[in-house]
């Protein structure tokens, strides 16, 4: 389906009144995804609202907000660095993740996955909802409280969903972490931003070489995305725990509800 669909260079003729909204997209979807994800819910209907067919819409999205993630990194550089070792495993995985998803998204039909993917979001929110539940009986069953297993498995899966679609990719990946890794939110937070950009970095990458893209939007939600993902990364460090916590499930509340309405 993907492969079939031609892409012309002026297929939506941009302005500076769409060029502005375009980048107040990126910046609330920067600002989204830097405190728990679910920023393409922003800029993928903002680019369907200016007519972008949903192929094209998905894949500009995908590049355009790429930006917001490196703010992320620069924003959670004291727990990035405090963590590098974690890495060597998790940036592989990632790697080979995204790229399969985004070769299924050019390579498949999705209306399978659009059916599924509020159900994972959902999934994954109630998860994140119940972790500090959860790791507390895991901590007690496995002293240790780490479960590499569960680690790479759920970085993995996270990946292709990730390199597919992409939103509530963040939400994902804190549950993966809250479970898997038990730490603090802002800690959490500095891996998930590090993953996000290796996923959707090689999902870009993919995206690109085909060619379903359409640059003058990409740039404009950039520009936004990049401040956005920085301001979120400085928000997930001083709110307090509860309340970031509620912030959380209350994205990945609305971005599956969003994905059920259509």
């Amino acid at each position: 389906m993907a492969g079939a669909l031609v892409v012309h260079p002026g297929l939506v003729q941009l302005g500076p009144g769409r060029d502005l909204l375009l980048a107040l997209a990126g910046l609330v979807a920067g600002l989204f995804n830097g405190i728990a994800g679910g920023g393409t819910l922003i800029s993928f209907p903002a680019l369907l609202a200016f007519g972008y067919p949903a192929l094209v819409a998905n894949v500009t999205s995908t590049v355009g907000i790429w930006s917001g993630y490196v703010g992320q990194v620069a924003g959670f550089r004291r727990e990035v660095l405090d963590q590098r070792d974690r890495f060597s495993l998790l940036a592989p995985l990632t790697v080979v993740g995204a790229a399969g998803g985004a070769t299924l998204l050019l390579t498949t039909p999705s209306s399978a996955f659009g059916r599924l993917a509020p159900w994972l979001v959902l999934f994954a929110t109630g998860l994140f909802a119940v972790g500090p539940v959860l790791a507390r009986f895991l901590a007690h069953e496995h002293p240790s409280g780490r479960r590499p297993g569960v680690l790479a498995t759920g970085v993995l899966v996270t990946a292709v969903y990730g390199g597919y679609f992409g939103a509530a990719m963040g939400v994902l990946t804190l549950a993966v972490l809250g479970i898997a890794l038990p730490d603090t939110l802002p800690r959490a937070g500095g891996i998930r931003s590090v993953l996000a950009v290796i996923a959707n970095g090689v999902a870009a990458l993919v995206f690109i070489v085909h060619g379903h893209l359409q640059w003058g939007a990409a740039g404009m939600l950039a520009i936004g995305a990049l401040a956005g993902g920085y301001l979120g990364a400085a928000l997930t460090r001083t709110l307090p725990a509860g309340v970031l916590r509620v912030v959380v499930v209350a994205i990945g509340l609305a971005t599956g509800i969003r994905l059920l309405v259509g």
